[in-house]
């Protein structure tokens, strides 16, 4: 004990100077990936070594109930403006609906984290998938970005690809340039390309001694999925045990970790997902190859994650950094239970594999439903915060209910920035988030507060520990005890109808105050052979 109080001081006195001599304002890297389940990295249960990520969380902190949206575009525009999608005017995708929560690009009331940064001093920067309303005119440069490599949507992974995202335009400093211009060193892999053009956008911020935004928006594990050969090798006949049994020692690991109560349940097995046992040979070595397919590209982000904490500590940019990793959505089903495994060789960039819901069930362990939902599966992300100079690194997890939302305050916060009123002429809705910093730093209060989910019908609320969720436009609402049951599988709706009426009400109130109602109409379809029939 004597030997070890000294030691201790030592630390907390080096850690001290370490933050106290840090005035300078932070840079902020924000790594946003695309399509990764819960559970699809090391710190979260994976068995896909992650080793750079989980360096990140043991040097830093990690959050075990952190929020998105549920889908690609309505996280991105939260992400960037610290409000929900709608308010931002993308409450679906990037197609203008008619109404102001279903524009489908970002609107005039509200400012991008860049805009506010940039006032402030910053030098911004955005490397990887944009989709917040590039056809209409919403670009990265027009929204507070300096510098920017970006691809208008995402899907493309390859600088040779070729199918349904072949023609994927790339556009450098608002210009459009060619895929396979000399200065990227083509044939270049996509997490690399954002990653090392960052670095390069980063070598200009320190010219010009200023503190750093740099918005990294992955591609991957975005459809269709891709990855070099050579990873892909590192992990086929890994996936033979089959989505049982991964599932299983997934959700073991999560309890080993503290990542979740042992008294969750486990969602079960969906219907229509087949067992394991009951595939043929030939049936599991396809699926085999569609997850090693995917696991390869949560390898290359991983090593791409390596690669930028590298460079940041070569520029002795490292200690005062905070880099924040995180998930737009819950792992993709879309594909349903077949997936798709199409081309000569499967996961080259001529390709076409999604990996569908058998191994999106896995993704999202241990929870319900996946992308669109606004259930666990599809809002429930990972969140690592590492920031040498102002986080003190902890073995616990931060458990406080956390949103999208609350990434534009922190910015705020650390950056000494201001967020305006006004911006441009137009009057701008206040930011929704809190800072996160006292959960980081472990000082301040972060006070409660409720958060709210729409999308496609589907609808969430969260006070507290209790949620109401609905399952569809006419779903019914369910509600859920989240400090007991945060895989949702005991409904406590019946029993407690006057709690589920106010909750509701209290989701309505918001909805019409946020732009989510009223919902654009549906589209009415066409009668078949209509056109002939007008025509006799």
């Amino acid at each position: 004990m004597t030997k070890f109080v000294p030691s201790v001081l030592v630390w907390v006195a080096l850690f001290s100077t370490s933050v106290c001599c840090a005035s300078d304002r932070p840079n902020v890297v924000v790594i946003l990936v695309d399509d990764m389940g819960f559970s699809d990295i090391g710190p979260y249960g994976s068995e896909i070594p992650t080793p750079h990520l989980d360096s990140l969380a043991a040097g830093g902190v990690k959050f075990s109930q952190f929020y998105n949206t549920g889908r690609c575009c309505p996280t991105r525009a939260s992400l960037l403006t610290g409000l929900y999608s709608h308010q931002a005017g993308i409450g679906w995708m990037t197609t203008n609906q008619g109404l102001p929560g279903y524009a489908g690009r970002l609107n005039g009331r509200c400012v991008t984290i860049p805009e506010v940064l940039g006032a402030a001093g910053y030098f911004t920067a955005m490397t990887g998938k944009w989709h917040v309303g590039f056809k209409q005119g919403v670009t990265p440069w027009s929204r507070g970005f300096d510098r920017s490599l970006n691809l208008p949507a995402g899907g493309l992974h390859f600088s040779n690809q070729t199918g349904s995202k072949g023609g994927t335009k790339l556009f450098l400093n608002g210009e459009e340039i060619a895929r396979d211009d000399p200065q990227f060193n083509p044939p270049w892999y996509g997490s690399d390309l954002w990653t090392e053009q960052g670095i390069q956008f980063i070598d200009e911020a320190i010219a010009k001694k200023k503190p750093f935004f740099w918005y990294l928006a992955h591609v991957a594990p975005h459809f269709p999925c891709m990855a070099p050969e050579a990873t892909i090798a590192k992990y086929r006949g890994k996936y033979m045990q089959g989505w049982d049994v991964l599932r299983e020692e997934r959700y073991a690991r999560q309890i080993e970790l503290g990542l979740i109560d042992e008294s969750w349940k486990l969602e079960p097995r969906p219907d229509d997902v087949p067992a394991w046992n009951s595939l043929s040979s030939e049936e599991q070595r396809r699926y085999d190859d569609m997850m090693a397919i995917y696991a390869a590209m949560i390898e290359e982000v991983d090593k791409n994650v390596g690669k930028l904490v590298a460079a940041l500590q070569e520029r002795g940019q490292l200690d005062n950094t905070l880099i924040l990793f995180l998930a737009d959505n819950g792992g993709n089903a879309e594909a349903g239970v077949n997936g798709r495994y199409e081309g000569e060789q499967p996961g080259d960039p001529h390709s076409n594999v999604f990996i569908g819901k058998c191994w999106a069930h896995l993704n999202n362990t241990p929870f319900r439903k996946y992308k669109h939902h606004n259930h666990e599966g599809g809002t429930a992300s990972p969140l690592i915060a590492h920031w040498p100079a102002g986080i003190r690194p902890r073995d616990e997890w931060i458990e406080t209910p956390t949103h999208l939302i609350d990434l534009m305050t922190t910015c705020v916060d650390l950056g000494e920035a201001d967020y305006p009123a006004e911006f441009n002429g137009n009057a701008i809705i206040p930011a929704q988030g809190q800072s996160l910093q006292p959960l980081l730093t472990g000082e301040g209060v972060f006070a409660d507060r409720p958060l709210f989910w729409e999308h496609e019908g589907n609808a969430a609320i969260r006070v507290g520990d209790r949620k109401l969720v609905r399952l569809g436009l006419k779903g019914e609402w369910e509600l859920f005890d989240l400090k007991a049951d945060r895989t949702e599988q005991n409904d406590l709706a019946a029993e407690n109808v006057d709690e589920v009426d106010s909750l509701r009400r209290q989701w309505r109130l918001w909805a019409k105050s946020a732009n989510v109602l009223p919902k654009p109409a549906p589209k009415t379809k066409k009668r078949k052979n209509q056109g002939k029939k007008a025509a006799k």
